[in-house]
């Protein structure tokens, strides 16, 4: 019988720990949820170019409370002018505070654009990435003849009536597994291309147009693509076989419409239930309905 030789474990900070292994003497894990406005920031990740990121704020509000450096791993990394309701992240940290302190002393840190919601210490196999099976994404539109003067930055406008049957048409193409490169960024650094969308919800609240799209994962850029790809159709100058025929195309420059970055908030990540995460509404306070609620509003 051939002998297998296990790789030795070497802990990384915030790095995935495999089953049987725990985290350094001293060491926590500490997971955070986080709500943020993008509309002022650079995106999540930290820059050497721009100070204004998510990492970066809470990274330094972190380093302050714990009095030691901190740096942190999110579960999905979201561009500059996207928002969240219910981003997760962890960090390991030697400091030893209740978890009130990693959100009420975290919140006095940071600018009013980002807060934590809730903090709670995780087992060492908690990863706020990799431990993830699926995410949720809400994309806001405003459809009307003139520009609201409130949430400018928060929704998406268009002077243009969108055919929500069509878009719904189009949009049941997407549901399932399937190779999205025709809705991927070009410079997306993904392995593989293949994803598979659950749910890809559009409905009407209030006098905003949601829309609701679940996975197990995203591409760069791929939920701000197929909302492009679904206001053309709702607007009447593709059908709703469009949005089937770029994916089949498996070609970026097939659809080529990049919705703008301002109505889209990533709204909820779900984790195996033995991590106990507390659930929050997925938000924003524009939509109050439940995730998977909207047709049924």
């Amino acid at each position: 019988m051939s002998q297998v030789t296990q790789r030795e474990y070497i802990y990384k900070p915030n790095g995935e720990v495999p089953e049987g292994e725990g985290l350094p003497e001293g060491l926590r894990r500490i997971a955070l949820g986080v709500e943020y406005c993008g509309a002022k920031l650079h995106g999540f990740q930290k820059q050497k170019s721009a100070s204004e990121t998510v990492q970066a704020h809470l990274e330094r509000a972190l380093s302050t409370i714990a009095a030691e450096d901190v740096t942190l791993v999110c579960a999905g990394r979201t561009d500059a002018g996207v928002h969240a309701t219910n981003q997760v992240i962890h960090f390991d940290t030697r400091a030893q505070r209740p978890d009130r302190a990693w959100v009420q002393g975290v919140n006095t840190k940071l600018p009013d654009s980002v807060r934590v919601r809730w903090a709670r210490e995780m087992p060492a196999q908690f990863h706020a990435r990799f431990s993830a099976h699926a995410r949720s994404y809400r994309y806001l539109i405003h459809s009307a003849p003139t520009r609201s003067a409130h949430s400018a930055a928060e929704v998406t406008w268009t002077q243009h009536s969108l055919d929500l049957e069509a878009m719904r048409e189009g949009a049941s193409y997407l549901i399932g597994r399937h190779d999205f490169t025709s809705y991927r960024a070009s410079q997306c650094q993904a392995k593989s291309p293949v994803r598979e969308i659950t749910r890809l919800d559009i409905a009407p609240v209030g006098q905003l147009i949601a829309l609701e799209i679940s996975a197990n994962a995203f591409l760069h850029h791929m939920v701000r693509n197929i909302t492009g790809v679904l206001m053309a159709v709702g607007r009447g100058e593709r059908s709703p076989i469009w949005v089937k025929e770029v994916l089949d195309q498996r070609d970026r420059s097939a659809g080529g419409v990049t919705a703008p970055p301002f109505g889209l908030y990533l709204v909820d990540v779900r984790y195996p239930d033995h991590f106990q995460l507390p659930q929050c509404e997925p938000g924003p306070l524009l939509v109050p309905q439940p995730l998977g609620a909207l047709l049924s509003s």
